[in-house]
């Protein structure tokens, strides 16, 4: 059973990986919050892995951190969800916000989530609600902290666009963080937040 690998990255995509081990190329599934932590091709890599074997193959899924790995497993213990619907989970939304979602029975966030429909994320609630302790910092794990009104918006506009969800935060996130921003962030400026936000953050994204 491989727990965690070590090598270089021989290719890269939103989805999966590949990393050369030993003169062996293992192929794994990753998700698209992994996929941003990843250095670039031909770059030393470790993650945690999860090995799940099938009748007719054997299908290897990597997290840069362990706090997304044992989120995936405790998905895995919900009827209907398997590792494939799993990492699409976390490709859509943070692990942080998700165990927030899960503690506060946020159902209509759970629900937008591709593949996620209303019985299932009533699932998730129900069997995960009181299982997730330690899984992630308290301050982490609860209801993501108000960025503001003008944040949320452009964080909207950049999911519409396309851009996964924990991509399009990781951007928005990044604004906020810049003290050269504030005024965007603070809203108190000339009106053109929006604007001025929105452009920083697709610079951020790219």
């Amino acid at each position: 059973m491989i727990a965690h690998i070590r090598g270089l990255i021989l290719s890269k995509s939103p989805n999966a990986v590949v990393v050369e081990c030993g003169g062996v190329g293992y192929e794994l599934a990753i998700s698209v919050s992994t996929f941003t932590e990843l250095a670039a091709e031909g770059k030393e890599v470790k993650l945690h892995v999860h090995t799940h074997v099938r009748e007719d193959a054997l299908l290897l899924f990597g997290f840069v951190e362990m706090a997304e790995k044992r989120l995936f497993e405790k998905l895995l213990t919900i009827s209907g969800i398997g590792p494939k619907l799993a990492i699409t989970v976390l490709s859509g939304i943070s692990a942080e916000r998700l165990v927030g979602a899960i503690r506060g029975g946020d159902h209509a966030t759970l629900t937008k989530i591709p593949g996620i429909g209303k019985k299932t994320a009533e699932r998730v609630v129900l069997e995960l609600k009181d299982k997730l302790d330690n899984m992630v910092g308290t301050a982490e794990a609860g209801a993501p902290v108000s960025l503001g009104g003008v944040a949320d918006d452009v964080l909207s506009a950049l999911v519409n666009l396309g851009y996964a969800r924990p991509v399009a935060q990781k951007a928005v996130e990044t604004v906020v963080k810049d003290p050269k921003l504030r005024w965007i962030v603070a809203g108190t400026d000339s009106g053109d937040e929006f604007e001025a936000f929105f452009r920083a953050a697709m610079a951020a994204v790219r």
